[in-house]
């Protein structure tokens, strides 16, 4: 049996209910909602921790923090002792090459790629170059690329500045369907294409930014249990507070920039397939699309990533087999719970690749389905963890000891908790002793006789930006090499 083609398309900070094939009412999204027809969108997928680093540690190693090592984002970060995909892959024979985002350290470490084009969202002073930034260079703009002025770690907006074809979603469609044209005919591929919006910075091309500038997207969720911010749980206030500057009259705005975004990559995305169609592959090519992690984009006065809610750790994710593969069937909506620990040993499947013994995974296509999904994110004041069956999804706050649990076939906007509810104590018992059973590393020290009890609650104080957020300023001359271990741009 000929072995398939495999395309790995990620994109960066994509809530899974922003797409068309999940009934938005804004969001035009035609290519991704024909690839849901075409095969299976997998309606449970989550994040196991919803942070850029240790999410695409999980994609690339079928393993959970516990086994790569990092729950929290560290930038400096080797990549663990542990077999990659695209390791497996190519010693199985298979050319592999990845266009776009990885996020490891150092940044040119293939990690088993045998060719990396990288796009790493300005972040030279890490050390190794960005194949985009010089590209950017090559096309007449030395160190422009971020001379929008936007900010990767912000909501601040306005349309790209450089050329159309110098926008890094333009370049990663290009590149990897240059790369298609060049591969070697003797060997079957695996492509991975790392889309890095829409992540900001919020730059979309002016032509899909005039595309919603009619548009009324819906409100964002707001909860009950949100409405007094002093009683929140030190994670979510340290998030209120690190993005306090975002007003409700820029949301708007915001959701515009956002869906132009993603409308941009759903278009691209067209051209990959066109170029595997007309280059006689698209049928023996398996696809699957996922994202790391999602965006809060101020649902219960939240934004960014780091939580468990739908819109931060829920994902959008659809598995497309080679032409008339009966694993994937067409239309099939799939409510198995689905981490991206399962990512690896999917692909292998369709490889033909057995999967190590040490993977965590679960193949998406096999007969083996789990009753839980664990998520577990930072170590500090600002952890959460997550139990959740898929209908019932407990969170965890260790600071201050607060469970929230959610009935998400009634309440899918997570608007109720429902942790004091004497009929749902069950539940929460079982998804409390599911957390205690995961417990590992600091978690250790927040179970106490079998019982969940987390750490005392810290009082809150504000933060200082001095930085911006991480702000990028001109890369001509590049700037010096800095200490990677220093984090960015982050609340905590």
């Amino acid at each position: 049996m000929t072995r398939p083609n495999i395309l790995f398309v990620t994109v960066d900070q994509w809530p899974a209910s922003l797409t068309g094939y999940e009934g938005h009412p804004t969001i035009l999204t035609p290519t991704l909602d024909q690839l849901a027809r075409n095969g299976v969108r997998y309606s449970r997928a989550y994040s196991e921790c919803p942070i850029c680093i240790p999410a695409r540690r999980t994609m690339m190693t079928g393993t959970t923090a516990k086994q790569h090592g990092d729950r929290s984002f560290d930038p400096a970060l080797r990549m663990p002792d542990l077999p990659t995909l695209p390791g497996l892959l190519r010693d199985a024979g298979y050319q592999t090459l990845a266009v776009g985002k990885l996020h490891v350290y150092p940044p040119r470490d293939r990690i088993g790629f045998e060719e990396v084009h990288l796009a790493e969202e300005g972040r030279p002073h890490l050390g190794g170059y960005d194949d985009h930034e010089l590209y950017v260079s090559d096309q007449g703009f030395p160190g422009q690329g971020f001379a929008h002025g936007m900010n990767n770690n912000d909501y601040l907006w306005r349309p790209w500045h450089l050329p159309e074809h110098c926008h890094v979603t333009n370049w990663a469609t290009w590149k990897l369907c240059r790369e298609i044209k060049r591969r070697d005919p003797t060997r079957p591929a695996f492509w991975h294409l790392s889309y890095t919006a829409p992540h900001p910075p919020l730059i979309p091309l002016q032509a899909y930014l005039d595309i919603y500038r009619d548009a009324e997207p819906p409100p964002p969720a707001w909860g009950e249990w949100a409405e007094d911010e002093a009683t929140q749980p030190y994670a979510l206030r340290a998030i209120r507070d690190y993005w306090a500057h975002v007003k409700p009259h820029h949301l708007r705005g915001i959701q515009r920039a956002f869906m132009a975004l993603c409308t941009h990559i759903d278009h691209q995305l067209r051209l990959v397939i066109g170029t595997l169609r007309e280059e006689g592959l698209l049928d023996e090519t398996a696809i699957l699309f996922t994202g790391d992690h999602g965006d809060m984009l101020g649902a219960h006065g939240l934004w960014a990533k780091r939580l468990y809610y739908e819109d931060s750790a829920r994902v959008p994710t659809l598995l497309i087999g080679p032409a008339g593969d009966a694993r994937t069937p067409a239309g099939t909506v799939d409510d198995r719970l689905v981490g991206q620990a399962d990512i690896l040993p999917t692909l292998l499947d369709f490889a033909g690749v057995e999967t190590p013994a040490h993977v965590e995974g679960l193949s998406m296509v096999g007969g083996t389905r789990r009753e839980v999904l664990l998520g577990a994110c930072r170590e500090d004041a600002s952890a959460t963890r997550m139990a959740t069956e898929g209908r019932y999804k407990l969170l965890w706050y260790p600071c201050g000891n607060v469970v929230q649990l959610f009935d998400l076939q009634e309440d899918p906007g997570e608007l109720h908790d429902r942790s004091a509810d004497p009929s749902l104590a069950p539940v929460r018992a079982r998804l409390e002793a599911a957390l205690v059973e995961g417990a590992w590393g600091a978690d250790l020290d927040w179970v106490r006789d079998g019982r969940l009890v987390g750490m005392p609650a810290r009082e809150f104080r504000g933060q200082v930006n001095r930085g911006l957020s991480g702000q990028r300023g001109h890369h001509f001359p590049p700037p010096p090499i800095m200490d990677a271990s220093v984090v960015v741009g982050t609340p905590g």
